[in-house]
């Protein structure tokens, strides 16, 4: 279960698949963040050590997957370079409590949504692609249908381990980590909502 608040409308996957490009750049800046996320998280808290392996490794399949999307940007003739970066993370953040432990708890459960969306997204990404007709070849949807589909189940499992990990780190009763959860997530729908119109993950 992704607790998401919103879904992803049916238009959105065929806009996307239509500017593939733009997407699959803003996709690799993601999972280059993800793994600097993860990272920071782990210099920020050394106190913590229930963060440090599952955070560590999260880290590293962020940085594989950032790998691949590089690859596959090359592989259609386009290199990795800045971008104009979605609004989407930042605006999330802005809810993140200063104090601790809510600052740790808000901090995990608004990355867990974040995971969370990107696989509901990918998903959408990925039926789109193969939905597209023949004046779109197979060997160039291949792949992206490929990578989309084969990043679902890694993306909803660090969905999973950001809410896990807040959950094991007891900063709060279940019944206040599932409020503050539903609350984060209504929060992030309402911000998806209000995103420009651009071509990324998160718009």
């Amino acid at each position: 279960m992704l607790n998401l608040a919103s879904s992803t409308e049916s238009t959105w996957g065929p806009w996307a698949a239509e500017n593939i490009d733009e997407v699959l750049l803003d996709h690799a800046h993601c999972e280059k963040k993800a793994a600097s996320t993860a990272i920071s998280l782990i210099f920020r808290y050394p106190e913590r050590p229930a963060l440090m392996i599952p955070l560590s490794r999260l880290a590293r399949e962020e940085l594989a997957h950032f790998e691949q999307v590089v690859g596959l940007l090359r592989a259609r003739g386009l290199e990795f370079c800045r971008q104009r970066p979605s609004p989407y993370a930042a605006r999330l953040m802005t809810v993140v409590r200063t104090n601790e432990p809510a600052r740790l708890l808000d901090t995990l459960l608004c990355c867990a949504l974040i995971e969370a969306r990107s696989c509901e997204r990918m998903q959408r990404l990925a039926e789109a692609l193969e939905a597209l007709d023949g004046a779109h070849a197979a060997e160039e949807r291949g792949p992206l249908i490929q990578l989309y589909r084969g990043l679902l189940a890694s993306e909803a499992r660090h969905h999973a381990t950001y809410v896990e990990l807040a959950r094991a780190l007891q900063l709060v009763s279940e019944d206040e980590l599932r409020a503050r959860l539903r609350a984060l997530a209504e929060h992030e729908a309402a911000v998806l909502r209000q995103a420009p119109r651009v071509p990324r993950m998160h718009n």
